[in-house]
């Protein structure tokens, strides 16, 4: 007999607040992974839960979080773990959006690129859930400055990643500090022996989710062109960008190198494109996602360190300038398009000397992979598709106690721009960054400079190039 599962929130035991709240965000039925997961998470159970990236993954944990919390105490109940800055970010916010129907509710980030102290500071008030990386909740643990005591559920997010990143000994200092008595919900977009070995250790008789990990053709299309030798490469690239033109892409380099030589040459040939690596200080990285996410650039030239936690809500496509060495990783790639059910594209560069790479990713995803034929060449002397908004940066933020508000109505008041003219605001604690449509760039400097937010004056400038960063390999 044909066992059914269901797909509505609604049959779920969840408090009506948290339903109500999941009703006015539209989300109207579970995901795959949601639904295998959320029963047994609910139950109090330990969950292995692996499926893609984009499928949902955090509503699932994030309802399990704020379905058992206990907002009266200030003590932290839920630990959630991840591998990089960027996808910290991103769990924080997503489980304050579910969790805007339960008063008082604190949700704390704690990553590098902050000062512990401030940090620490923001731990003396109290919070709910903190999400952090290892590293970071290492260092508060050792220093005193983060008590588990009270801590009912950890979350391992993107666990392979984690281990991948070489967080192993970190992850055990912290799950050694925590009450034994708990429940622990591991994802990750794989399940490798390592996983499976982590689980036998921290885990009590867990329930697995598990979604299949490989995206079908009619999700994401995936292409790929052999490329003669390196030389081609950028030439190949140029031709894939000026045929399919699309809006917002990410090229994926294996190196940190490759990725800054690639945005610099495309750059000179008059492509708007931004770099992402490992030699980014935390400002630099905010402002470039920032940019590229409100569409001020059109190519985000990366390496992995960005396959994770990127999270853009219309990706157009995923270029692979060099094959990853793992395809695992060539999953995680291309899973930044076509993310939740929507349509995505990946292209994919590969040589000869690269042949074995392509024979394993072809077992791993049990299809036959065959070059496709390059645009025409004569693609190379059209124009390059532009993007549609630049990005001003104000210094003032959070701290000046500067809202999103404020911003909107300095730009759009008397002998303003238009609102129409003005895209995405991201205020940080000492600046924010605001997207205005590009014919209106003169006007939105001159209406701030000339203008007032809470009565004060601050320096704006429109942001043109890359960062300018301290150090860069």
């Amino acid at each position: 007999m044909a066992v059914s599962i269901q797909t509505s929130f609604s049959s779920l035991d969840l408090p009506a607040n948290l339903l109500g709240n999941l009703e006015s965000l539209g989300f109207d039925a579970m995901t795959p992974i949601q639904a295998q997961s959320l029963p047994p998470i609910l139950e109090g159970r330990d969950v292995i839960a692996q499926s893609k990236t984009g499928s949902g993954k955090t509503a699932a944990f994030g309802l399990g979080l704020l379905a058992r919390l206990d907002a009266t105490s200030f003590s932290a109940q839920a630990l959630v773990l991840c591998p990089t800055r960027e996808l910290a970010d991103q769990v924080a916010q997503e489980i304050r959006r579910l969790a805007r129907m339960i008063p008082n509710v604190k949700v704390l980030t704690l990553c590098g690129g902050v000062p512990l102290r401030l940090q620490a500071d923001s731990l003396e008030h109290g919070a709910h859930i903190v999400v952090g990386t290892p590293g970071r909740i290492e260092d508060h643990l050792r220093k005193k400055t983060l008590n588990l005591g009270s801590l009912a559920t950890l979350v391992l997010d993107e666990a392979d990643r984690m281990l991948d990143m070489g967080f192993q000994d970190t992850l055990d200092l912290i799950i050694a500090q925590l009450p034994k008595v708990r429940q622990t919900l591991l994802f990750s977009a794989t399940y490798p022996e390592q996983i499976r070995a982590i689980a036998a250790r921290v885990m009590l008789d867990p329930v697995l989710a598990q979604v299949d990990a490989v995206h079908d053709s009619e999700t994401i299309r995936q292409n790929f062109y052999e490329v003669s030798e390196d030389m081609e490469r950028m030439t190949a690239l140029r031709l894939l960008l000026l045929k399919y033109r699309p809006e917002s892409t990410v090229v994926f380099c294996n190196t940190r190198r490759d990725a800054q030589d690639v945005a610099d040459e495309l750059r000179r040939y008059g492509f708007a494109v931004l770099s992402l690596h490992g030699d980014f200080e935390q400002r630099d990285r905010d402002q470039t996602l920032v940019r590229f996410s409100n569409k001020s650039v059109n190519v985000l030239v990366a390496t992995d360190v960005a396959a994770r936690g990127l999270d853009i809500a219309s990706l157009d496509a995923v270029i692979n300038y060099h094959i990853a060495h793992d395809p695992e990783v060539y999953l995680h790639r291309i899973g930044r398009t076509g993310r939740a059910g929507s349509k995505g594209t990946a292209y994919t560069l590969v040589s000869k000397k690269e042949e074995y790479k392509v024979a394993r990713l072809q077992d791993y995803l049990g299809q036959v992979i065959s070059a496709g034929p390059l645009p025409p060449s004569n693609l190379l002397n059209a124009a390059t598709i532009r993007p549609t908004m630049a990005t001003l940066l104000i210094d003032a933020g959070k701290k000046q106690k500067i809202r999103p508000g404020d911003i909107l109505g300095a730009l759009t008041g008397e002998n303003g721009i238009a609102g129409a003219q003005v895209g995405k605001i991201n205020v940080f604690d000492n600046r924010s960054y605001v997207a205005v449509d590009l014919a209106a760039v003169k006007p939105a400097l001159k209406k701030l400079a000339h203008g007032k937010l809470k009565g004060r004056s601050f320096r704006t400038r429109l942001l043109q190039g890359e960062p300018d960063r301290k150090s860069r390999n």
